[in-house]
């Protein structure tokens, strides 16, 4: 039996990960919206006493499960760097270019939005982000209408995407720092950094000394999906006989992908809309998360694109016109998983949830309603050349 393509692959990602999120809206919306928060909300103790490690469920998910999300993001961080699409300056100049635009230009239309709103000012950073999974899978329905260098450009902006949005968690919410776990978390990471350097290719040392990094974070007040960002990293890409990070990137993709994303989907997506009125569709927060995505993504993709190619400074993606081009700087303000998860961390105590996960909901749906059905417009030769 042959393996699933990436465009098969790509397809039954974003299926699974719009079933999950039409799943929460729907309970969100029944009589089970109790339930469903009573046991997003209640407490569960990992561990024994005094070591015990309480959080809720909801926290299990976003601080725990996307950590090994984070993980199977460093770990193609790494391959592209090394091997990939990012691999060497000219390869990455417009990626990298595009990454650029695609995070100020949605920052910069936040801020216009709240500038009158000194309380929902700093939550800047929500529509900074670009969501891999769902782009890569609305991009596969129309294949044959794109060439394929055009996914790997949005797979190096998304992996730069990534990067600049880990800078963002690193340096925006971090607080209250224990220096003790951040000592022990420094010598794990120092820890890591031996194995590699001495050759270790056994994948159970890395995850082993991973975990216990992650739980150092967790403790020190920096947010925990650095470790997992951190530890994909520094497993090494090239072993005697298998690759460990590639071995590790193919076993936990399927896991991550029909598991972990669309349970986040499930925890986070789940907008009442019972409450859901003019005032807050009109909310700032919600307005410039929306406008952000919408507006702000495919303008500053797009736009920084112009710029480099006109300028000689970059090439256009082989085969791929402005039309092209276009519908996929589109594509890029479907945030959705990085753009929910950022907007927990900057209003964590969730005065604000309904209006981010509106606004997140509302703008990736803009953005796929719009880029689909431009790229779908376009002729079948146009992936020709």
């Amino acid at each position: 039996m042959s393996s699933p393509t990436p465009a098969n692959t790509d397809r039954q990602a974003v299926l699974v990960l719009a079933i999950a999120t039409m799943l929460a809206l729907l309970v969100a919306n029944s009589p089970l919206a109790g339930a469903y928060r009573t046991l997003l909300d209640g407490d569960i103790a990992i561990g024994w006493a005094p070591l015990a490690l309480e959080k809720t469920l909801l926290h299990w998910i976003n601080d725990g499960l996307m950590a090994v999300f984070f993980l199977l993001v460093g770990l193609e961080i790494k391959r592209e760097l090394v091997q990939g699409e990012l691999a060497g300056a000219k390869r990455a100049r417009l990626p990298l270019v595009a990454a650029v635009g695609g995070m100020l230009a949605p920052v910069a239309v936040y801020a216009w939005v709240n500038a009158s709103s000194p309380a929902t000012a700093h939550g800047w950073p929500i529509p900074a982000a670009t969501d891999i999974a769902f782009t890569l899978g609305i991009l596969a329905v129309v294949r044959t209408r794109v060439p394929a260098s055009i996914r790997a450009f949005l797979l190096g902006l998304a992996i730069i995407d990534d990067l600049g949005a880990i800078a963002l968690i690193a340096v925006l919410f971090t607080s209250g720092l224990s220096w003790f776990a951040l000592g022990l978390g420094a010598l794990c990471a120092g820890a890591l950094l031996l194995l590699n350097r001495f050759g270790v290719t056994r994948l159970l040392p890395y995850l082993a000394l991973g975990a216990l990094l992650w739980l150092c974070v967790l403790k020190s007040g920096v947010h925990a999906t650095l470790a997992g960002v951190f530890t994909g990293i520094v497993i090494p890409l090239r072993g005697k006989q298998v690759s460990p990070a590639k071995h590790l990137e193919h076993a936990l993709h399927p896991w991550v992908t029909f598991g972990i994303l669309p349970l986040f989907a499930v925890a986070n997506a789940g907008v009442p809309l019972s409450g859901l009125g003019l005032s807050t569709l009109l909310h700032p927060v919600t307005m410039g998360t929306a406008l952000g995505l919408f507006i702000g993504k495919q303008a500053g993709v797009f736009g920084a694109c112009f710029i480099a190619i006109r300028s000689g400074w970059c090439t256009a993606p082989a085969g791929a016109n402005w039309q092209v081009l276009y519908g996929a700087s589109v594509l890029t303000g479907i945030g959705f998983t990085m753009s929910l998860f950022i907007g927990s961390l900057a209003f964590p105590h969730g005065e604000y949830d309904q209006m981010v996960r509106t606004g997140v909901l509302l703008g990736s749906a803009l953005s796929i309603a719009l880029g689909l059905g431009w790229l779908l417009r376009l002729p079948r030769q146009v992936a020709a050349g």
